[in-house]
């Protein structure tokens, strides 16, 4: 049986800390002017006492921001006792492997919970479920060992959660490539989507503009690429030969790292990648890091199953690229010298084989799954001692249970891709799914449904005056405004508003009734939401003092052509008047706060008498002047530095290598991923501590990580 990836979870595990802190982080700047008193969508509206007790309210809107009271904190100050939280424990585990505990996990994904609860429209992004469903994976992927006090590093199940890791990955990505097609969105079928993707993106980064630039059947080629590792790749997920596993999580790493170079997409890409680690084997991550113990031997002829194994990659490969040619008529043409593709089946043809490999894959998934569970009892089998052979499959069986009960509710959102399958769900499904879906255990996906901005893309300006007839445009630090600024490159950080502001200006301002707050806190001259468009706010071209008037103009907005010579990035054109021109007072502006319920009194400070608000305070006001990337890519550097300097200590101290004892050859019972012990496995100690009577007679004990425990004793 094949060694457990402990290095595959370990890089997961850490991946998915490095993603709640960028969430985190990015979302602690934002949240006064977001959510303050004084904000644009106040949080105070959501939690309004109703007389309940504490568990009932818990119970009907699970957040933790209803203690916040009882520590003398209002709402705004809650939320960011919560971000520091998360904060520290993030950090803390992206820096420490034993803090990456199934302990420490379930308080980020609490923490984060309790923010998405009263996020309303500005944390109602698909990454934030996907984090919220990737945290509470994560819950049963790491070891608990913060209550016992250390543990094994791989434990006879962790297998099958591990595995849920992948499923996700598979639902996400499959989801994604399928809604492109079923959307009917005549630039994914006309593979000319990203002809206008990287300029109609919300915040393209410098290297869009240069992608924008490349040849239409270049362009065309890549949807048709995209399509294949969207949808084709996906099932090579559950592919018993771990090189096609491999295809798939490089497959899946390229298209991600492409997004990253062309868009700001926060941390949802990263966090992709890191889904990603669950398809790695110890062997590979090994090898990648310079830390493999197998060595590569050769040997001819090659054994039968080896040869299958080949004949079976090369066929996969062959297949994939027939598909590929036959469905997207792909061919050469000499006369132009390029590649032309295009889309080979009708919208019905797609249908028709969506809803007949839906419950097929669904199938096969279950299979994989099955598989795991199998593998894992067999594992507690092997396991040495009757007591630690009962407790290893008590743990098998809670888990086991766990991932087939996550498995078959996910089933509910995963198959809105074809509604007859989703119909043929049974029913107590459906009812599980509704019980669980306001925790954001398992959630539907579907990303880029459809291409915005074909004909140019839309974009809110912002304008002030004093009287009313001179008018200065109003900055935002990251979305396009100024024509020669060059785009940002912001990612993780996402600046939350500016993702709104992209949103509004697809349809009338009506549609996001958080415009009109926005406008009227501007002309009150709120500071935390300037703060919000610009962290200097000499940048602020009403830093003196708040305008009298704003308005809103729709432009539309285009890259530069490389042809043109121009030194601007983009150019645009007015469209219409997007916001009437108001001031405070203003019977327009007026109505649509007292409409959507924003026009409520604000509350009276608390006084900051009490130490935790002041120090709450105090932190605030030390990070009002740096930019959220700044934290983010300050934190991250803090912990490079700190692993480099580790690093380079443990090779200090280690000097030369150890020398390699003599013990079983590889592949015996004994050398099989290491001792089994505790219902755990475990890896062999290169030296000896203690004496095998200090644990009972037994071979071995501890987890083998030097942390004081007896070790295994080897006979002479």
């Amino acid at each position: 049986m094949a060694e457990p990836p402990r290095r595959a979870r370990a890089l997961l595990l850490a991946g998915v800390a490095a993603a709640y802190l960028a969430a985190f982080a990015s979302l602690y700047v934002q949240v006064p002017g977001l959510y303050g008193r004084d904000g644009i969508l106040p949080a105070r509206r959501v939690l309004r006492l109703s007389g309940k007790g504490l568990w009932e309210q818990l119970r009907d809107f699970p957040t933790l921001l209803w203690l916040g009271p009882s520590l003398g904190l209002d709402t705004e100050l809650a939320m960011e006792l919560l971000c520091l939280l998360g904060v520290l424990c993030s950090f803390g585990a992206l820096l420490l492997e034993p803090l990456r505990d199934s302990l420490l996990f379930a308080l980020l994904w609490v923490l984060y919970l309790s923010l998405y609860q009263v996020g309303q429209v500005f944390l109602y992004f698909q990454w934030d479920s996907l984090l919220l469903e990737v945290g509470f994976l994560a819950v049963l992927v790491a070891p608990l060992h913060l209550l016992s006090g250390g543990a094994p590093a791989w434990r006879p199940h962790d297998g099958v959660t591990l595995w849920l890791m992948r499923w996700l990955l598979f639902r996400l990505m499959f989801a994604s490539g399928v809604v492109k097609l079923t959307s009917r969105c005549p630039t994914w079928w006309g593979l000319t989507a990203l002809t206008y993707h990287y300029e109609t993106q919300c915040i393209p980064t410098p290297a869009a503009w240069f992608a924008h630039q490349l040849p239409v059947w270049f362009q065309k080629l890549s949807v048709v690429a995209t399509y294949v590792i969207e949808v084709a790749v996906p099932v090579l997920f559950f592919a018993p030969i771990r090189r096609l596993r491999l295809f798939a999580f490089y497959s899946q790493v390229l298209l991600q790292v492409l997004i990253i170079l062309t868009g700001n997409y926060n941390f949802f890409n990263m966090l992709t990648i890191v889904l990603a680690f669950s398809l790695l084997d110890e062997e590979h991550v090994g090898r990648s890091t310079g830390r493999s113990k197998r060595k590569s031997t050769g040997s001819w002829p090659p054994s039968l199953g080896s040869f299958l194994s080949v004949l079976l990659e090369l066929s996969t490969y062959s297949l994939l690229l027939y598909w590929s040619i036959q469905y997207f008529g792909m061919e050469i043409n000499w006369e132009k010298r390029l590649l032309e593709s295009k889309v080979a089946f009708t919208y019905h043809e797609f249908t028709t084989w969506l809803r007949a490999v839906t419950l097929p894959l669904v199938g096969l998934a279950f299979l994989s799954l099955s598989w795991e569970i199998l593998a894992a009892m067999y594992r507690c089998a092997c396991v040495r001692g009757c007591f630690w052979k009962l407790w290893a499959t008590l743990q098998w069986v809670i888990f086991a249970t766990a991932a087939i009960g996550v498995f078959a509710i996910s089933l509910v959102p995963f198959t809105y891709i074809e509604q007859e399958s989703h119909g043929k769900l049974w029913p107590g499904l459906h009812q599980a799914f509704g019980t669980v879906q306001r925790l954001q255990l398992v959630n539907s996906y579907g990303l880029f449904r459809r291409m915005t901005g074909i004909g140019g893309r839309p974009e809110v300006v912002l304008e002030g005056s004093y009287d009313g007839q001179s008018w200065t445009e109003i900055e935002f630090m990251y979305k396009p405004g100024n024509v020669s600024r060059a785009p940002p490159v912001v990612a993780p950080h996402q600046p939350r508003l500016d993702w709104q502001m992209w949103f509004a200006a697809l349809g009338h301002h009506s549609s996001s009734p958080w415009f009109g707050s926005f406008v009227h806190r501007l002309l009150q001259g709120q500071e935390d939401v300037i703060r919000l468009l610009q962290v200097d706010e000499s940048r602020y071209p009403f830093s003196a003092r708040p305008p009298v008037y704003i308005r809103a103009q729709l432009y539309k907005y285009w890259f530069t052509s490389s042809a043109e010579g121009s030194h601007s990035w983009w150019r645009r054109q007015w469209v219409q008047e997007f916001f009437p021109t108001v001031s405070l007072g203003d019977p327009t502006l007026e109505n649509l706060l007292h409409q959507h319920g924003l026009k409520d009194k604000t509350p009276s400070r608390r006084p900051l008498a009490a130490v935790l608000p002041r120090v709450l305070q105090w932190l605030r006001q030390l990070c009002h002047p740096v930019p959220g990337p700044t934290i983010i890519w300050s934190l991250y550097l803090v912990v490079a530095t700190a692993c480099l300097l580790r690093a380079l200590r443990r090779q200090r101290r280690g000097g030369a290598p150890p020398t390699r004892h003599k013990g079983p050859r590889r592949g015996d019972p004994a050398d099989r991923g290491g001792a089994e012990k505790n219902g755990h496995v475990r890896r062999r100690e290169p030296q000896e501590r203690g004496e095998s009577r200090a644990c009972g007679g037994t071979e071995g004990c501890g987890d083998g990580r030097g942390d004081g425990r007896h070790g295994t004793k080897r006979k002479k």
